[in-house]
C-alpha cells in the first residue's frame, strides 16, 4: 500500500483529521502466549451474535476512540457481516461480566483480519488487552491455508495501539492520513466522548 501525500492547513470545524497504520505479519509468530490475566477469565465466541449484543460491544468498546463506521451501518448491513460465517467474535468475560472484544474476518481465502479488539472502559489496564491480543493471533494462524493476519490502527485508537502490534510481530506495510466528519458533531457518538481528541465545532451563523 503507497503512502498518501499529508493533508495541508487547519482542520476544518466538524472534521478530525487521523493518520492510519496498515499492518500485516506473514509467519506465525515463534512464542508463548503470555499468563491469563485474571483467575474468572473466560473467552467464548459468541455464536450467530445477535445485533443488538454486537452494537452494545462495538458502541461501548470503541466510544472513547470515536469508532463510528459501523453506527453509520443500517442493520441490514451489519446483521449481514456478523452472521457470515467467516466472521469470527469472540468476548472475554470477567467474573461473568463481558470485557471487550475481538472479531476476526476470514472472508478473503489465506488470510485473517482482526477487524476489532478492544476492552470495554473497566477492563483496560488489567493486561487482558494484552492476552486477547495474543490469543487472536494464535487463532488466526490454526487456520488451514493461512498466509498472511491484517490489522490496522489509527490516532484515535489507545496511544500504545501501534506499538502493541509491533511488540506482537506485526509490520507496517502501508500509512494514510484521512480527514473525514467528526462523529460528535454528526450525532452518532456523544459529544462527551474522545476528550483527548479536539472537537472543533462548526460556527453557527
Amino acid at each position: 500500500m503507497n503512502n498518501a501525500a499529508p493533508l495541508d492547513g487547519p482542520v476544518p470545524p466538524g472534521r478530525m483529521r487521523t493518520t492510519v497504520t496498515y499492518l500485516e505479519m506473514t509467519a506465525k509468530p515463534a512464542r508463548r502466549q503470555r499468563p491469563h490475566p485474571h483467575e474468572k477469565l473466560a473467552l467464548m465466541r459468541a455464536e450467530n451474535c445477535t445485533l443488538s449484543f454486537y452494537r452494545y460491544l462495538y458502541d461501548h468498546v470503541g466510544q472513547d476512540w470515536l469508532w463510528w463506521a459501523r453506527r453509520a451501518m443500517d442493520d441490514a448491513t451489519l446483521n449481514a457481516i456478523i452472521k457470515d460465517p467467516a466472521v469470527e467474535i469472540y468476548v472475554p468475560y470477567v467474573s461473568g461480566v463481558p470485557a471487550g472484544y475481538v472479531e476476526l474476518d476470514r472472508r478473503t481465502p489465506g488470510q485473517c483480519e482482526i477487524n476489532y479488539l478492544g476492552l470495554l472502559p473497566d477492563f483496560i489496564g488489567h493486561g487482558i488487552g494484552g492476552w486477547l491480543l495474543d490469543w487472536a493471533i494464535e487463532a488466526a494462524w490454526n487456520a488451514a491455508g493461512m498466509e498472511k493476519l491484517l490489522v490496522n490502527t489509527c490516532t484515535l485508537d489507545h496511544p500504545h495501539a501501534l506499538m502493541t502490534y509491533q511488540k506482537a510481530g506485526f509490520h507496517p506495510v502501508g500509512q494514510v492520513e484521512k480527514e473525514e466528519d467528526d462523529p460528535r458533531v454528526t450525532g452518532l457518538i456523544p459529544r462527551h466522548a474522545a476528550p483527548h481528541v479536539p472537537l472543533i465545532l462548526p460556527t453557527e451563523g
